[in-house]
């Protein structure tokens, strides 16, 4: 059985930024995970006006999907370059649901629920791929 990955990480602010959830996918998939990347649903919901967008994202149904996605998964990886509201909440869920968490964080001083609620934090995509290689994930 493949073991299945959630790739979390900012979207509202960084909509035409999303390269690194291909990035960390194609790794995943180097070291025998299924990433499982909401983006590839969701994305069609990002597209619009900018300064309306956010309005229009059917926030329940969006919410319930990414939620039932974390539960089907083994692993969580929360992309952190900046503060995200949902990712902090994604990795939240999926810790308080007893799955892995790895944060991959850009931030200097990352909240105390962002150390929490990490099994692994790492700085950059390069030291993810590290562990992965090195069998710590």
């Amino acid at each position: 059985m493949t073991r299945k990955a959630f790739i979390s990480g900012p979207i509202q602010g960084m909509e035409e930024k999303q390269g690194y959830r291909n990035r960390i996918s194609s790794i995943l998939r180097k070291y025998g995970y299924e990433p499982i990347d909401p983006w590839k649903r969701e994305k069609i919901l990002y597209r619009g006006p900018p300064e309306d967008w956010w309005s229009h994202v059917p926030s329940e149904d969006f919410i319930r999907r990414d939620l039932e996605d974390i539960e089907r998964c083994d692993i969580l990886i929360a992309y952190l370059p900046k503060l995200s509201a949902g990712t902090c909440m994604e990795l939240f869920y999926a810790k308080l649901k007893g799955k892995k968490t790895v944060t991959i964080c850009g931030l200097k001083n990352p909240s105390p629920w962002i150390v929490k609620h990490s099994d692994i934090i790492v700085r950059n995509i390069r030291e993810f791929e590290a562990l992965l290689k090195e069998g710590h994930i």
